[in-house]
């Protein structure tokens, strides 16, 4: 049987009141490490759909605004994290999208991915963030609610 490697392509969304406060999760793999809803693409997934899969398993989250930033990164995956890899992936292409709630509500954590979460101001969440392309993401939240 062929082992099922992760799709070196991914989605962030930064999940967020109307007021800029932002929900971030506690990982379960590695506590203390702070992070929007991310996860990485199924063969074949649209980035919509991924964006969407990813924020029901991890929070529960339906009721809200989906909007695609088209803003991208690439990024090194964390040594740690690089066996979920085909062998010799190092890279992965990050798609950000934001997802409005009109206020802070309480999500249903997975508990096999996360430990805990905290809803804080845009400026405080992006400094506890531990992927800084997620804390970019955040500091441009501001922006795109703008748009």
């Amino acid at each position: 049987m062929a082992e099922h490697y992760k799709r070196p392509e991914s989605v962030l969304v930064v999940v967020h009141t109307t007021d800029l406060d932002v929900l971030l999760l506690e990982r379960a793999d590695h506590p203390g490490y702070w992070q929007s809803v991310t996860g990485s693409l199924e063969q074949d997934e649209s980035l919509g759909a991924a964006a969407m899969r990813e924020l029901l398993e991890e929070t529960g989250l339906e009721e809200g605004k989906l909007l695609d930033w088209k803003m991208e990164s690439e990024y090194v995956i964390y040594p740690e994290w690089r066996h979920r890899y085909a062998p010799g992936v190092t890279r992965n292409l990050e798609h950000v999208f934001g997802f409005t709630v009109n206020e802070r509500v309480n999500v249903r954590l997975s508990p096999r991915e996360h430990l805990n979460y905290v809803w804080l101001p845009y400026r405080d969440a992006a400094p506890k963030v531990f992927s800084s392309s997620n804390a970019s993401a955040i500091m441009k939240l501001p922006e795109m609610l703008n748009k």
